[in-house]
């Protein structure tokens, strides 16, 4: 199967520089914090507080994006294939029945998911897993996940990005992964920036950690096993922990997939490992 993935998607204290930020490589399943560690934290409503802390994330966005793209195409091409080669070959990925997953956007410099993709719509369908991606419904952090089963079940939007029709062939609205009757195993997700204590940089709208929020209150509600929050994760874009600074709406995730490896963070995700 042919996938058109490749669609043109068009204070000093702060991050001054990339060197400021220490990298970190880690062997397949080391671990070295728990989701508590980033929980741990003080939050405050004050507004001054929470504006150093936009603030702190605007810079630390700018310097991850100037790495992302110095990076070398020859390094991101060979990081994108072991990433999506360790997703592919784990345990967890083989054995979950429904997940949610995004639609890479090579504009973004977002890590490549097309053979992930490509592999479970492509599977015997008594076999294949049952699949939901993205699609943003407005500029108020509004996202769906719904349910596809072909590429063309995809078009592009105002800003060229794939997502999903909201209706399909037979102009019937899609499943939406927050009114299934069934829960999902795993999420799997993009972003800027992470860490080893489960810390997520988004891109500043708020979708995903809206969409996280509320998927959690619902497997809550329905006594649903929370499915394993999974970020995929190029070699520049892990931090030094603590450089992520958190808010209240920010929710971790409980591993990273790096191209050393499956960085596993919280209880859950250290069985895998096992």
């Amino acid at each position: 199967m042919t996938i058109p993935w490749a669609v043109s998607l068009s204070t000093s204290r702060l991050f001054p520089t990339s060197s400021a930020i220490l990298r970190r490589q880690t062997s397949p399943c080391s671990a070295t914090a728990t989701m508590s560690t980033a929980g741990e934290q003080n939050f405050t409503s004050d507004p001054a507080h929470l504006d150093t802390i936009f603030k702190q994330k605007k810079a630390l966005r700018l310097v991850v994006k100037r790495d992302l793209k110095s990076m070398d195409p020859t390094l991101r091409s060979e990081e994108d294939e072991a990433i999506q080669r360790i997703v592919m070959e784990a345990p967890w990925f083989k054995a979950c029945k429904g997940l949610c997953a995004y639609i890479s956007c090579s504009a973004l410099r977002e890590v490549d998911t097309s053979r992930i993709l490509s592999h479970i719509l492509s599977s015997h369908s008594e076999m294949r897993k049952k699949l939901f991606v993205p699609r943003v419904e407005d500029r108020n952090r509004n996202m769906r996940m719904l349910n596809i089963s072909s590429t063309e079940d995809l078009i592009a939007n105002s800003m060229n990005i794939l997502e999903p029709a909201s209706l399909d062939a037979d102009g019937n609205e899609r499943e939406d992964v927050l009114f299934a009757n069934e829960p999902v195993d795993l999420l799997i997700l993009p972003g800027l920036a992470f860490d080893k204590a489960g810390r997520r940089l988004g891109r500043g709208g708020g979708y995903y950690d809206t969409f996280l929020s509320r998927y959690q209150e619902l497997a809550e509600k329905r006594n649903w096993k929370q499915p394993l929050k999974i970020a995929l994760s190029y070699s520049v874009q892990i931090v030094d922990e603590g450089t992520i600074p958190l808010t209240p709406n920010d929710v971790l995730v409980d591993a990273l997939v790096s191209p050393s490896g499956v960085i596993a963070i919280s209880p859950a995700a250290l069985e895998i490992c096992q």
